[in-house]
């Protein structure tokens, strides 16, 4: 409380206030803001990814020994051609290592699956010399999985494997597309000895969803070289034979790109695929020859892409 014998400046002052205080008076009241410190801070916005920029950073997230492989495999270009999109669930033919898996985990992302695909065991058996242990490839869908499991993160697709000859029966029907990527040639150079190429698209029309998609990129040998040549024991096959063999299969042809041609490429009767990169079969010990086929490149590929109907 003010004291009343308040004397001097100190009166005048009091004055000067009271004064104020009555011209403020006079003067609209300002509003006064409550500020609810108890009010939850509000969620930072989300801004989601599109398909592309999806696909952008799984690229951008492999390492420089997969990325120096872009050059001759194209992988933005050939899934985009394929209609690949995060969420889906994808067959990959012959995983191997996983170096289409690792760029499809990230990717697809946590709503969708890669399914690795294996040759059938009898089958790896007619590859003589270079066929995998029979006892460690009895357990290959169970062993890859495994393996696969430790490229994923948290927020990567969910990975599972079956064998050709042996798709279970849970999983007919679930797959969106289905990746052969130079894998076609093998099923079809054992056709005569045990139906495989047959067999194996009859397991790929299963496995698809109706209007699922068939991703082709296959080594592409000349139209004018023998049909025996390109049976695929050389690693090449005919654009046109692929192409009649999936339609005899059921499928239909949606579409044919160049993205992983290389004109370049042009084999004799006399050579095989495995002489160009990253193999180098034929010239480990003549640079000369090794020059000559780097200077090729890798190899000429046909890229079809296939629908099951709906």
């Amino acid at each position: 409380m003010i004291k009343h014998f308040l004397t001097g400046a100190a009166a005048l002052a009091l004055f000067a206030c009271s004064q104020q205080s009555a011209d403020d008076a006079s003067a609209p009241a300002a509003v006064e803001t409550k500020t609810d410190e108890t009010a939850p801070a509000p969620e930072p916005e989300i801004i989601a990814m599109s398909a592309e920029e999806s696909l952008d950073a799984a690229l951008a997230s492999q390492p420089d020994e997969a990325k120096a492989r872009y050059e001759w495999r194209h992988p933005k270009e050939t899934l985009q051609f394929f209609g690949v999109e995060p969420g889906m669930t994808v067959v990959e033919v012959l995983p191997g290592g996983g170096w289409y898996t690792k760029i499809l985990l990230p990717y697809l992302g946590p709503d969708g699956e890669v399914i690795g695909a294996d040759y059938a065991l009898d089958m790896w058996a007619l590859f003589g010399d270079y066929a995998p242990n029979p006892e460690e490839q009895k357990n290959w869908a169970t062993t890859w999985t495994s393996e696969a499991e430790a490229w994923r993160s948290a927020d990567s697709a969910k990975v599972s494997a079956f064998v050709y000859g042996a798709l279970p029966e849970e999983m007919k029907g679930t797959a969106d597309a289905v990746l052969m990527v130079r894998a076609l040639h093998h099923f079809n150079r054992f056709e005569g000895q045990g139906g495989y190429m047959t067999a194996a698209l009859k397991d790929t029309m299963d496995v698809l969803k109706p209007g699922g998609i068939v991703g082709v990129v296959q080594h592409r040998g000349a139209a004018t070289n023998s049909d025996a040549w390109a049976a695929g024991d050389n690693g090449y096959m005919k654009q046109d034979q692929v192409i009649a063999a999936f339609e005899a299969a059921g499928f239909e042809l949606v579409d044919t790109s160049e993205i992983n041609a290389n004109p370049n490429d042009q084999p004799t009767e006399e050579e095989f695929v495995w002489r160009l990169p990253p193999a180098l079969a034929t010239s480990a010990d003549n640079a000369e020859l090794k020059a000559q086929m780097e200077a090729i490149g890798e190899s000429d590929r046909m890229t079809l892409k296939f629908r099951k109907p709906s």
